[in-house]
């Protein structure tokens, strides 16, 4: 959808649609499917073009933006927001880079990535891998260099590949052992990490095969469909490379891309579930009190109760300081102020608020009772939804690390 202005989350994401979204979300998670019709209205709309700048054909929403709409969206249905939110993290890697692209021609380096969002292709994230803690850091997929201009080709298995059955472009990484393109002097024969695009057009790839090993039956998010991917033999054309970089090498500005990219979207879909629980919860407590003597006439509100305006009131003003610190973090990458502990930033505002949303699904539980813990409840859907917060990268054992050598470089200086 290309109409050369700028669009608004409303304009993208509105009230009717959502609504509809809403209605399906049950089915899709009680039926275990991928949410098609979902998406499709998504796609008709722009949105998986969202970050797109106006001048390439996208609706150019900037990221403090797609915050709000990926709130929106998980708060009427969050697999469907989790599910879109991995193409949306490749497109706002290709915005991140081009926002900073070096030169006056303002062209960045994945800005075929932006035209093809434009153009209706649908990214996906390829990255975790089971057992990797290290995550773009390194990682145990291999990639076999195929000489001069002639790219990779990639054995290994990614995890949560969401977007499973309908993905046209895999955004991948992978170890080369043998040196780089160009590579000479000393550090020829260190190894590099690869991040690249396996393309699969009209459901073919160009080379090599995937597979699904086990089964997609999770406890949450069931629409996502995010099935494990075995990549045996495929390729990475080189003008799909992205970069290479040395394992464990934080300082390339791909690396950078991602981590905002993915850390600051994902926190929004788990803001979004809060959101929404919190407004459930809102409804219960301003629910009557029946009359212990069965009179029609109630007694007050369940607001009244001191532990109940207590519980709600934390969980308020605890999401209210995630909200602000998911702002205020993608609001600096969006005017691309400097900070020398980005990383640490960003992992902190993810974990925090995912923590956070799990803290208010769980006070809404509480306030709604009985209701809640019906299976086909939302509120149920939503208890589930939100534990997958916990396995996203960073994870709280990565952040205590990071905070571990932040401490330990401080008593050091």
């Amino acid at each position: 959808m290309n109409e050369n202005t700028a669009r608004t989350v409303d304009e993208l994401l509105p009230d009717a649609m959502l609504r509809r979204f809403g209605e399906r979300a049950p089915g899709y998670d009680a039926e275990n499917v991928f949410f098609a019709d979902d998406f499709e209205e998504l796609r008709a709309t722009g949105y998986l073009a969202a970050p797109a700048p106006v001048e390439l054909g996208g609706a150019g929403l900037r990221l403090e933006q797609l915050v709000e709409a990926q709130r929106r969206l998980a708060a009427y249905a969050p697999a469907t927001a989790l599910g879109v939110n991995m193409h949306l993290v490749w497109v706002q890697v290709a915005r991140f880079l081009r926002d900073r692209a070096p030169g006056d021609d303002g062209n960045g380096p994945l800005d075929w990535v932006l035209r093809d969002a434009v153009a209706g292709e649908v990214f996906a994230f390829g990255i975790s891998e089971a057992g990797n803690d290290a995550v773009l850091m390194d990682a145990r997929s291999t990639a076999e260099h195929l000489g001069a201009g002639e790219g990779y080709r990639v054995d290994g298995t990614k995890i949560f590949t969401s977007l499973s059955p309908v993905w046209t472009r895999l955004g991948v990484h992978a170890r080369c052992d043998a040196p780089g393109p160009g590579a000479a002097g000393p550090g020829a024969a260190e190894p590099h990490l690869v991040f690249g695009f396996v393309r699969r057009d009209g459901g073919a790839l160009r080379e090599g095969s995937i597979s699904h090993p086990g089964e997609w039956n999770p406890l949450g998010m069931r629409a996502t469909q995010s099935w494990t991917t075995r990549l045996d033999g495929v390729r990475i054309a080189e003008a799909d490379v992205a970069a290479r970089i040395a394992p464990f090498d934080g300082s390339d500005p791909l690396v950078l891309a991602i981590f905002s990219s993915f850390s600051i979207l994902t926190a929004a879909v788990y803001a979004g579930i809060a959101d929404r629980a919190l407004e459930l919860a809102r409804v219960a407590a301003n629910r009557p009190v029946p009359a212990p003597d069965g009179s029609e006439d109630p007694i007050g509100i369940r607001l009244d109760d001191p532990d109940t305006a207590a519980r709600l009131t934390a969980a308020v003003l605890d999401h209210r300081a995630s909200l602000d610190a998911l702002a205020v973090a993608a609001r600096d990458i969006d005017e691309r102020r400097p900070r020398d502990d980005w990383f640490l930033v960003l992992a902190a505002v993810r974990n925090r608020t995912t923590d956070e949303a799990r803290r208010a699904v769980d006070v809404g539980m509480r306030l709604v009772g009985a209701e809640g813990f019906r299976a086909e409840s939302e509120l149920a859907r939503l208890y589930r939804d939100v534990l997958a917060g916990m396995f996203h990268p960073s994870s709280s054992r990565a952040l205590a690390r990071t905070v571990r050598g932040v401490l330990e470089d401080q008593a050091d200086a």
